[in-house]
């Protein structure tokens, strides 16, 4: 049977998933890759170290198969969005890339909310730019570094990197092309957009479009030399990230608000006309016609990996019952939710919905709170987060369930909270990777396998677990949800003041 390559690099591990035509998982090989953080502010990659990785999952994911390499009929990634992958000339790297965790650009950000800038975008392109927005990005670049700015003759995000890797082509599919320069209304690029950010020197740099389930190249002689892969195989366009999770859980459609809980709280939900306001980003879905419209912060499940890391070593270090961490600390914080508690808490640890300034707090904490009270209050954090995305998009779009995937997700309590926060049915699907399946119906749509990516072949009514809203519980976590807001109101001059104060002591020592 023919199988198919669906390679994910977030922003920390880069996956090769192996899948048999008919969505069965058949091998996985991961490669955790370091970020580079020169200073605050600053989240960057290895753009080469990034491709070795890649290359040697893949080359131990096919052997991990069992399957020879001539039965994988076709390749394609999805990569974490935003951030900027950049090529000189000679399309080599241009500096390490820029990830979607990077802050430097912040003030370009804020400049952009107070002239006007971030409004007209909004009209133009769908979105207001965030600091790690392409547009913002390399609008500091050009104040910043004139010398780089002037060298750059290609602009990519991080799976069109992988893709000039494989095959040696460059370009971007529709989802990703639509993270700063294209028409909302047209769904194509825009010279207005470019000029607006002041970046029409780099009108020949931007990348052309294909659709993500297009063949764009075949596999080179040192790809296949560097992973295993046959000369020839198919590449194919790809998409992005949050893009590509809902598609692979299902929930690319209308109808439904797909929640990808990971290092982004992602919420996006798929209209047939494009819909704008200040509240989420609307960018160009799969298929021409249709918009994915995202609302997304930095603050999801990467404050419950901070915790983990922070307070948790000993018992992660344990050899030998470390695979009982997660299943200890699910019944310490079920435990919690049977007893009354002050603590509430703010997700903001790597950012927000409200801008770079925005900081993380435990409010309410008190001495005989114990550990379980305090990840209770983190898993209401991050699904209060969760819940302010969605409320945004139920201003404008319809849906009445949400689809949920992300590694948090598996925690039984994460998604009942969910359900009784947005008082919603939450159907989580036992889809393993499925970033990377949403990546490989691509590749299988552009190779014959399926219709449109959106052929799932699989009986997802078989893999689908529903969490139904609990009458008390929605009524106690919207009378903590009310507090978590109004906090957030009173708290919110403070964060210049504390940011402003990190940055004065760092500036004496």
């Amino acid at each position: 049977m023919p199988s198919l390559i669906g390679i994910d690099s977030g922003l920390t591990v880069t996956k090769a998933v192996i899948f048999d035509v008919d969505g069965r998982v058949l091998s996985v090989a991961r490669r955790r890759i370091p970020q580079v953080m020169p200073k605050p502010h600053f989240v960057e990659r290895d753009m080469s170290a990034l491709w070795a990785a890649t290359a040697d999952a893949i080359r131990e994911a096919i052997e991990a198969s069992g399957r020879p390499a001539s039965d994988i009929a076709a390749v394609a990634a999805t990569a974490h969005g935003d951030g900027v992958f950049l090529l000189d000339k000679n399309r080599n790297p241009l500096g390490n890339g820029i990830l979607s965790l990077d802050s430097r650009a912040g003030e370009i950000a804020l400049t952009w909310n107070r002239d006007g800038t971030s409004a007209h975008a909004l009209a133009l392109t769908g979105q207001m730019p965030l600091a790690p927005a392409p547009s913002t990005l390399l609008a500091w670049i050009n104040q910043n570094e004139p010398e780089r700015f002037a060298k750059i003759s290609h602009i990519l995000a991080c799976k069109d990197w992988l893709r000039y890797c494989l095959a040696g082509t460059i370009g971007t599919d529709r989802t990703e092309a639509s993270t700063s320069f294209t028409n909302v209304k047209t769904q194509i690029y825009s010279d207005e957009a470019l000029h607006l950010f002041g970046l029409s020197a780099l009108a020949n740099a931007l990348p052309e479009i294909s659709h993500s389930a297009s063949q764009v190249g075949a596999i080179t002689p040192t790809a296949a030399h560097l992973t295993g892969l046959v000369e020839g195989t198919p590449v194919i366009a790809g998409l992005h990230d949050v893009t590509a999770s809902a598609l692979g859980i299902g929930a690319h459609k209308e109808g439904v608000v797909a929640v990808v809980a990971g290092t982004y709280s992602i919420n996006e939900a798929v209209s047939p006309e494009p819909r704008t306001g200040e509240g989420w980003l609307c960018r160009n879905a799969i298929e021409p016609g249709f918009w994915n419209n995202m609302a997304i912060s930095p603050a999801s499940s990467t404050n419950y990996e901070w915790f983990l890391d922070q307070f948790c070593q000993s018992e992660m270090n344990d050899k030998a019952n470390a695979h009982l961490i997660h299943e200890r600390l699910g019944a310490e914080i079920k435990e919690a939710l049977t007893k009354p508690s002050s603590v509430l808490f703010h997700p903001y640890l790597f950012g927000s919905p409200f801008g770079p300034q925005a900081n993380a707090a435990f409010l309410g904490l008190r001495g005989w709170h114990d550990r379980g009270m305090v990840l209770r209050s983190i898993f209401e954090g991050i699904v209060f987060n969760h819940r302010l995305h969605i409320n945004a998009l139920k201003t404008a779009f319809q849906f009445d369930q949400v689809m949920l995937t992300g590694g948090i997700s598996r925690n039984p309590t994460f998604p009942q909270l969910l359900a009784d926060s947005v008082n919603m049915p939450v159907i989580v699907s036992e889809t393993p990777e499925a970033a990377a399946w949403g990546a490989a119906l691509c590749a299988g749509t552009a190779t014959g396998y399926y219709p449109s990516p959106q052929h799932d072949p699989r009986d997802l009514s078989t893999i689908n677990h529903r969490f139904l809203p609990q009458p008390d519980a929605v009524a106690r976590l919207e009378r903590r949800y009310s507090l978590f807001i109004e906090s957030t109101e009173i708290l919110a001059p403070l964060w210049p003041k504390l940011e402003a104060l990190s940055e004065s002591e760092t500036t004496k020592a």
